[in-house]
């Protein structure tokens, strides 16, 4: 079967050595299935497995000649088998080889998605946990809006996480689809028993009904989910890039010692890591588009897709293992300046409880309307003028009639707008 890569050797999955050794092996567990239902001699699919080998070379200069890579390939095999390798490939047409060698390599570079996936979701939590209780501004349209805290906006990316390990579970077990079925999907050489127990050895199900091609909207889905897990790792650099700013200064990329950040400004500090993966994902997007284009097809088969899935599915499998973890990284060294989003929050001169003020002069029986003015008045009033809100209420004779000053002062704690947050982690299992 296939060897086991580290993340970091993604991209040995898809080279031409490993693409045609997982070729061998399906046609070399195809001839043992078939030599034990004795559809060919023993002899044969006993010399497949034990002599069959290949030379990439070689493949290559057949190619060149018969303009067909699969005849190549098992021209070149041949030439290491010897007379038995007439029994290969017997009953079969190249997609039941393609498609299901294919199957292989992708629920291999799946199933490093899914570590990278885990070991993400872990990096997150912590920082989650740690953080807690670190208060911050939450910003809507970029604009100061209400408290929250920094350990509760990574808890959202924890939970959006655990949603992309259920869904690419789902979506590995899918692709993990093989077919042995002929020419247009009929069996007329072969038996579904066969392709039944191929695909077990080999660690696939067997499509349940085929033409000549495992069906693409599969393995646009496969694409699809990449897609999404590039897309909120960029929602996630995205934030990062923005708490990086000069004006906000609330977190920022670990910067190493003699890293340098400018050719011509040497105090720049830049989140090039954030950057890249919002570069890449845009990539992966435009794969996906391109596996959807692959779902409709001629007939029974044509070859359209086929080009098409040699650059996008090892492109996209790479880049986002990739990005996975450069941003795992990015976020066990994070720098969380805890000091500056407390100074952040006091550039709005307190405005961000008069959501609070709203509901307790509503409490006092005026009109939501009515409730809704006198708060904007005094709003306006402090921002204008750079003014305390709170000050702004209480010298206000309409807020003071209706409430107390010691109402007012306890619309401006921040435990009060906090209160729930240990409930939401309890709710996530974030301890």
């Amino acid at each position: 079967m296939i060897p086991r890569y580290t993340p970091e050797e993604i991209g040995n999955i898809w080279t031409e050595e490993q693409k045609f050794r997982s070729w061998l092996e399906v046609e070399a567990t195809v001839a043992e299935v078939q030599s034990e239902r004795g559809m060919i001699p023993v002899a044969a699919a006993k010399a497949i497995r034990d002599k069959g080998d290949f030379s990439v070379e070689r493949i290559e200069e057949i190619e060149e000649e018969v303009n067909h890579d699969v005849i190549a390939f098992l021209t070149n095999v041949a030439e290491y088998v010897g007379k038995e390798a007439g029994y290969m490939h017997f009953g079969m047409t190249s997609s039941d080889l393609l498609d299901t060698s294919l199957a292989m390599r992708m629920k291999e570079a799946g199933e490093l998605v899914a570590k990278e996936l885990e070991n993400l979701e872990s990096v997150l939590s912590k920082r989650a946990v740690e953080h807690k209780n670190s208060i911050m501004i939450g910003r809507t349209h970029g604009i100061h809006a209400e408290l929250i805290t920094f350990g509760l906006k990574l808890s959202i990316w924890v939970e959006e996480i655990r949603r992309h390990r259920k869904r690419w579970s789902r979506v590995v077990e899918e692709i993990a689809t093989g077919k042995i079925s002929g020419a247009v999907g009929t069996y007329s050489h072969l038996e579904p028993e066969i392709e039944i127990e191929v695909c077990k050895r080999l660690g696939l199900k067997a499509a349940p009904v085929s033409n000549q091609i495992v069906q693409r909207d599969r393995h646009a889905n496969y694409m699809t989910s990449l897609a999404l897990i590039a897309s909120s790792l960029e929602k996630f650099s995205v934030e990062i890039r923005h708490l990086q700013r000069t004006e906000v200064r609330e977190a920022q990329e670990y910067f190493s010692k003699g890293q340098k950040g400018s050719s011509a400004m040497p105090h720049k500090r830049n989140p090039i890591l954030s950057e890249r993966i919002t570069g890449m994902a845009r990539l992966v997007r435009g794969n996906a588009l391109a596996a959807m284009e692959n779902v409709a097809l001629w007939h029974e088969r044509d070859i359209s897709h086929s080009s098409v899935e040699r650059v996008i599915i090892p492109d996209s499998t790479i880049i986002v293992v990739y990005c996975l973890q450069k941003f795992s990284s990015l976020m066990e060294k994070l720098v969380v300046n805890s000091e500056r989003m407390i100074e952040n929050i006091d550039q709005s001169y307190g405005l961000i409880y008069s959501g609070t003020i709203l509901l307790r002069l509503v409490e006092k029986n005026i009109t939501r309307e009515e409730a809704y003015e006198i708060v904007q008045r005094t709003a306006m009033k402090a921002w204008n003028e750079k003014i305390d809100f709170k000050k702004c209420l209480l010298d206000d004779g309409e807020v003071k009639a209706l409430l107390s000053n010691e109402e007012i002062d306890k619309c401006f704690k921040p435990e009060e707008n906090l209160k729930q947050v240990d409930g939401i982690f309890e709710r996530l299992n974030l301890t």
